[in-house]
């Protein structure tokens, strides 16, 4: 019987394949259990029209995070903090301060867990933080650290 998964199930299928599996494990668990549907032609049309849709809002994710790279990469941020000899830090700087400050400053709003810094900012000057905005995008974001009077 060919049927469609509507989920992953481990060693048969990914949501969206279309297999061929027993009549009693499709009967007796996949549709009893929701995990897949008979894969008929409105099935499997309708299946089609859905990785499309799919698609197309991949494609504008895409795009918006082109978009935002570009606006990111031409920004700066500015923060201060108060420092010690040679420039270290007393503490260190996060990738929440540096998010709040986009937001505060520039009005763009960016979760912390999407900045790829490996360890926290500890001394005075520029620094490059990496952003993944999507899986094959990645921004680069300059922090400044000046000293606070």
């Amino acid at each position: 019987m060919k049927v469609i998964f509507l989920k992953d199930v481990k060693g048969k299928g990914k949501k969206g394949d279309i297999k061929n599996v027993a009549d009693g494990y499709a009967h007796n668990f996949l549709l009893k259990n929701n995990l897949a549907k008979e894969a008929d032609q409105a099935a499997i049309s309708q299946l089609a029209g859905q990785k499309k849709k799919e698609e197309k809002e991949s494609a504008q994710e895409l795009a918006e995070a082109q978009k935002l790279k570009e606006e990111l990469e031409n920004l700066t941020i500015e923060l201060k903090a108060k420092s010690g000899e040679g420039g270290r830090l007393f503490g260190s700087i996060t990738t929440k301060q540096i998010a709040k400050e986009l937001e505060k400053a520039h009005g763009v709003k960016l979760d912390k867990r999407k900045m790829e810094l490996d360890d926290a900012i500890r001394a005075l000057g520029y620094t490059n933080v990496p952003v993944k905005l999507h899986q094959d995008v990645t921004a680069t974001l300059k922090v400044h650290v000046t000293e606070e009077a």
